[in-house]
């Protein structure tokens, strides 16, 4: 087994964060597919999570990273969404309530448990079990940490996912956003909505105006860039949807043709194959979230790579 398989540090050593005072992020660099960020509250009656991790080994590394802050137990974890990134290390929180919106549940169990994928290069999962939500909520419900209120939000469209929840934390103004950010990574919209995701960023996301963001990929930021440099992206996906569509190409052969330009160093840039699966289905009349092709979308992207897509979960 290679390193990449056994060292936490590789590709980057997570950090743990104190972002405001009992608010922790815990950042996995370099937030590509499969590593993402989670984060903690820490009042006096136990630990609020915020996502699991992927695997066993990097789950355990955030469970040891939240012990080395508290004794607290784990009382709660909260999933902003269904991918497993984000709740196949849900698990491993034993006696804590899991919550997540309702749809979080319902595409949790129809993705299924830790497997072999085709379409990356590992990882190597662990002992895992599929532990869904199951405390789940249409809209928006409340967790408390000690006194300090957490609202947790159904954005109210499909976006990254169908099923995409904020954290707001409004007397800190602190937000864990979950990947309706990739802070400098490429956005992943094939099981959302492009069209969505804008809205969400300019109608939910900017209207807060956070001092801190927590993102699912990538650096904690505290200025709006990165969802403005999101907003563009996203308009470009839109654009050159409108392009493919009215020339009649498949979104792979779209993808191949284009310029990227200043999103082509973005990790992930394989993304912009799937994206197009989402844009072109939308403008051809697909509502969002509306379920597509998938395994194609994925195909053509392991097409578009020139192989698998490159895990280091």
């Amino acid at each position: 087994m290679s390193s990449s398989r056994t060292d936490i540090t590789i590709p980057g050593r997570p950090e743990v964060m104190e972002v405001s005072d009992g608010i922790y992020a815990y950042i996995q660099p370099d937030g590509t597919w499969w590593i993402n960020n989670t984060g903690f509250l820490v009042g006096p009656n136990g630990v609020i999570s915020v996502d699991s991790c992927s695997t066993q080994r990097r789950t355990l590394a955030y469970q040891e990273a939240i012990a080395s802050v508290t004794p607290a137990p784990v009382r709660t974890v909260i999933n902003t969404h269904h991918h497993g990134d984000h709740t196949f290390g849900n698990c491993m929180f034993t006696g804590a309530a899991i919550v997540g919106h309702e749809r979080a549940r319902s595409e949790a169990i129809a993705f299924g448990p830790p497997r072999d994928l085709p379409f990356w290069d590992g990882p190597d999962w662990g002992e895992l079990s599929l532990d869904p939500p199951f405390v789940t909520f249409a809209d928006e419900i409340a967790v408390y940490s000690g006194d300090l209120k957490a609202e947790v939000r159904y954005v109210g469209t499909a976006a990254h996912t169908t099923n995409d929840s904020i954290i707001w934390i409004p007397e800190r103004s602190v937000l864990f956003c979950g990947d309706l950010i990739f802070n400098g990574g490429t956005p992943f919209l094939l099981m959302g909505s492009v069209e969505g995701a804008a809205d969400v960023l300019e109608h939910v996301l900017l209207p807060l105006g956070a001092q801190t963001i927590v993102p699912g990929h990538g650096p904690v930021f505290h200025d709006s860039f990165p969802l403005e440099a999101t907003a563009g992206y996203l308009e470009f996906v839109l654009d050159l949807a409108r392009q493919t569509v009215a020339a009649g190409l498949t979104p792979l052969q779209a993808a191949r043709d284009a310029d990227l330009g200043r999103y082509a160093d973005w990790p992930d840039a394989e993304r912009i194959v799937g994206n197009l699966y989402r844009a072109c289905a939308e403008i051809a009349g697909a509502p969002r979230g509306a379920p597509i092709d998938t395994i194609a979308a994925l195909a053509d992207m392991v097409t578009y790579n020139g192989g698998p897509l490159t895990c280091l979960a």
